[in-house]
């Protein structure tokens, strides 16, 4: 079930909380034949909800904070990366190759918004760089779909070809993913982290004082880190300079957080000062490209005790598409969710890049309930999802649902505006609410890269 009492017990939460919950319903929100609004309130209503109940443990609270999700705060936040505007210019969402393609027995969807994703899919194909789509077109014409998507995959690129629900069932991957629960947990180690100091209750900020280090990419893991940063949490988002985060996905995911370049091949000494005073660190890349680095997660929790770590991919740590990149578009492809939105012999997509919205208030939830844990026994702990697996969930026994009705676009009022170093920008609110919640984040995003690797 698509809900927050799923959602919750996946968290190990208290079901004596879920009472604290209210919703408010908003006809034609997130339409979709799949339950795609019943997860986003799940979703959001379990990381509003672990917020609460670390806060008023902090706080010394006598009872746990009223949550309220509202369909329109929330779908107004899934969708954040298309109401972003820098002094009103609208964001580029995809790239003229990020796409879907016809190929000789079907389709396949490609990624190709980074720079280097694009040469590698067109590498794959034999093509030069300033192909057009009509060439890419003609190429993938000629292949079968798995073809396609083994041979952009061979080399570095990112390509899917498009399953049914029930070509996915029959996948090994999905048969990794579906041993694995929704929300994986587990000790990191058996000693003693610091004693988080108590905070005030209003405004309430569960997460005050804790230093989070930023490993993330588009698009989950930046949601997650931000809504840490709502709640009051110093995030440092590190990303390698020669990998720069596309501007207008920067804008909407870099508020309350500061950004820094860091070279991990040779700047050791300033990883390893940041590592020794953080509480949380959140890895965004594809299984196991970190760990050259001293990057797993017992590695990490070797040199920083008590150290909460918290990672999201794709595909998952495990089976045979363990290792490989992906994004929410491509998980939408290979899980049968494009084929059950699509219609007309084409495929669709969901309202809303829902995986990695929803798996990154996920992520947060867990990351704030490993907190809340650890407050007691002070144990570090790892936290692990993957978009997939949320696929898994809101496709597992849903009823496919009918589209009917005006879809929910009453945006305004969970938009606002501020002035920033990167312009003027129109930006979508936090839909995690709870009494004492802060409304808004404490400061706008900054440019990417310009703040020094060290805490404030």
């Amino acid at each position: 079930m698509t809900d927050i009492k799923f959602a919750w017990s996946a968290l190990d939460g208290d079901p004596g909380l879920l009472p604290r919950v209210t919703t408010v319903a908003r006809e034609g929100a997130l339409q979709a034949r799949l339950p795609v609004r019943e997860l986003a309130r799940a979703c959001v209503g379990a990381c509003a909800l672990a917020a609460a109940e670390l806060g008023a443990r902090r706080a010394g609270l006598a009872e746990v904070p009223e949550v309220r999700v509202d369909d329109g705060a929330v779908a107004t936040a899934f969708h954040s990366e298309r109401h972003v505007r820098v002094d009103g210019r609208p964001p580029v969402s995809f790239a003229p190759l990020s796409r879907f393609w016809r190929t000789a027995d079907g389709w396949v969807r490609t990624h190709a918004n980074y720079p280097h994703h694009r040469a590698r899919l067109l590498g794959a194909l034999g093509l030069p760089e300033d192909a057009s789509p009509s060439d890419v077109a003609d190429r993938l014409a000629e292949r079968s779909a798995l073809e396609a998507e083994e041979t952009v995959y061979a080399a570095g690129g990112l390509a899917v070809a498009l399953r049914t629900p029930a070509e996915w069932a029959a996948h090994p991957q999905s048969a990794a993913l579906s041993e694995r629960p929704l929300v994986e947990r587990r000790r990191l180690d058996a000693a003693r982290a610091r004693a988080l100091p108590p905070v005030d209750a209003s405004p309430l900020l569960p997460a005050a004082g804790l230093r989070v280090l930023d490993l993330t990419r588009v698009l989950a893991g930046p949601v997650a880190t931000r809504t840490l940063a709502l709640l009051g949490a110093d995030v440092l988002r590190v990303d390698a300079p020669w990998l720069p985060e596309l501007p207008d996905q920067h804008a909407d995911t870099g508020f309350g957080k500061r950004s820094a370049r860091l070279d991990l091949t040779t700047d050791h000494a300033a990883f390893e000062e940041l590592l020794a005073a953080a509480d949380v660190v959140v890895t965004g890349y594809r299984p196991g490209a970190l760990d050259r680095f001293g990057l797993s997660p017992e590695a990490l929790a070797e040199r920083r005790p008590g150290l909460v770590v918290a990672q999201v991919s794709a595909w998952g740590a495990y089976g045979p598409w363990g290792e490989r990149r992906g994004f929410d578009s491509l998980v939408q492809v290979a899980t049968g969710i494009a084929a059950v939105e699509g219609s007309a012999g084409e495929p669709g997509a969901l309202p809303a890049q829902a995986l990695d919205h929803g798996t990154g208030y996920l992520l947060a939830a867990a990351v704030l309930r490993a907190l809340t844990e650890r407050s007691y026994d002070g144990h570090g702990r790892l936290v692990r999802l993957a978009l997939a697996r949320t696929a898994a969930w809101l496709t597992d026994g849903a009823p496919v649902h009918t589209v009917s009705g005006a879809p929910y676009e009453a945006a305004a009022p969970w938009l606002a505006e501020r002035d920033s170093a990167l312009g003027r920008l129109r930006y979508a609110l936090p839909p995690v609410s709870f009494t004492g919640a802060p409304v808004d984040w404490a400061r706008p995003p900054v440019p990417w890269g310009t703040d020094a690797s060290r805490w404030t």
